[in-house]
């Protein structure tokens, strides 16, 4: 069994005119070799932007695309005709297939969201799929390529036991954990990633939290 906690503040930041990025893997010109992927997650994203702030137009192929808006709202268009809106409550998902063109801009006075990419060989066609998620302590938001992501809501106090899987992510988006079976508590932005079956891990709130729970599909699923 392992675990690791990873905390917001040792991500690398990345900051433009109107945006702030805080990079949980290698990224660009930046490379840490103890943090590349997690399984089939090789980006962990956290991104802040002003109204109108984001990024233009660009292309990506072979991954899959999962975004969660934390607060305000945030409009996706692509090559493909998809347009949305994306707020609080919904997921995003952009199946990159064999190419794809896309661009994220905030449509609110200050955007906070989260994106995940996950290696895919799926090289069909692109598409984007957008799904409500239901307030609860565990509730399934997205299955994609042997991996799932659950949403859960906690209210301060409340606790949940996490899925016992293999290679278990679970990200703090808001709020904060206490110290309990996670072995030390948690902060927003803070991340955990368990492999081996860890057993199961239990995660109580200190005040009302959401957390980003992934179970990951194994390495053989996705290359």
């Amino acid at each position: 069994m392992s675990v690791e906690i990873r905390r917001g503040t040792a991500r690398f930041t990345e900051r433009e005119v109107g945006r702030a990025t805080r990079h949980a893997f290698s990224f660009g010109a930046v490379y840490d070799p103890a943090h590349v992927a997690f399984g089939p997650m090789i980006c962990h994203d956290e991104h802040l932007l002003g109204d109108g702030r984001g990024f233009d137009t660009h292309r990506h192929a072979g991954l899959e695309i999962v975004t969660w808006v934390v607060s305000g709202a945030l409009t996706h268009t692509d090559s493909a005709g998809a347009a949305h809106t994306l707020v609080a409550g919904e997921v995003g998902h952009l199946h990159a297939g064999s190419g794809v063109e896309h661009s994220e801009v905030a449509a609110a006075p200050q955007t906070r969201f989260v994106q995940v990419w996950l290696r895919s060989e799926d090289t069909g066609q692109p598409s984007y799929g957008v799904h409500a998620v239901s307030r609860g302590e565990l509730v399934e938001a997205l299955e994609v390529n042997g991996s799932t992501l659950w949403v859960s809501h906690l209210a301060a106090g409340g606790s949940v036991a996490l899925p016992v899987v293999d290679r278990l992510h679970v990200y703090v988006a808001s709020g904060a954990l206490l110290r309990n079976s996670l072995a030390e508590p948690l902060a927003a932005g803070d991340a955990l990633l368990a492999t081996e079956e860890p057993g199961p891990l239990v995660a109580t709130a200190a005040v009302d939290s959401v957390l980003l729970v992934w179970a990951l599909a194994a390495e053989d699923q996705t290359t």
